[in-house]
């Protein structure tokens, strides 16, 4: 993971008024691709749609559910979530980004999947060595081995419970995942 969680928000956040946006996380499917197109991406999520054992996703606001916020890539393992890639887009970067939350969000949504898996929660990716101790700090992430992090039940609660108010519910709606 080469990302920085910059803000855990309700949904996300944009950056210079404070405004909260509700967002949606939906599974990008490989005919999908197009919606791809136009975005400066640092990854090849194209690549990433046709890897057998990986799901994709996208972050998108409910008010413009046509502009990709933030992607993650991940698979269903034995008792976990692996994230694979998670990347803001290119506006939500750097000093100047539009907006705030979108990476917290992402990891969110991989511990609710988690959850809804029967996994407890269990999330595990790999950082970057100077990003270690921003993960610990920032998602509760416990280092468990190299550069592998783990997100346990706790942790993940706790991302979960702050990005999807209506978590205990489990009100979910045809594969699309509502933030407010």
């Amino acid at each position: 993971m080469n990302v920085r969680i910059d803000k855990l928000t309700r949904s996300i956040q944009l950056r210079i008024s404070g405004d909260r946006f509700d967002t949606m996380i939906q599974r990008l499917w490989p005919a999908d691709s197009n919606l791809l197109l136009g975005g400066a991406w640092q990854f090849d999520w194209e690549r990433e749609l046709r890897q057998k054992n990986r799901e994709v996703y996208t972050l998108t606001t409910l008010l413009n559910p046509t502009i990709i916020q933030g992607l993650m890539s991940l698979e269903e393992r034995d008792g976990h979530i692996f994230v694979h890639l998670i990347e803001n887009a290119e506006f939500n970067k750097g000093r100047q980004k539009l907006f705030e939350g979108v990476a917290g969000n992402l990891f969110a949504f991989a511990c609710k999947l988690s959850f809804e898996k029967g996994f407890e929660g269990y999330v595990i990716f790999e950082s970057k060595t100077k990003l270690i101790p921003h993960y610990a700090e920032s998602l509760g992430a416990k280092l468990i081995w190299g550069i592998r992090m783990l997100i346990d039940t706790p942790a993940a609660l706790i991302l979960v419970r702050q990005y999807f108010k209506d978590f205990d519910n489990n009100n979910f709606d045809n594969g699309t995942h509502k933030n407010t």
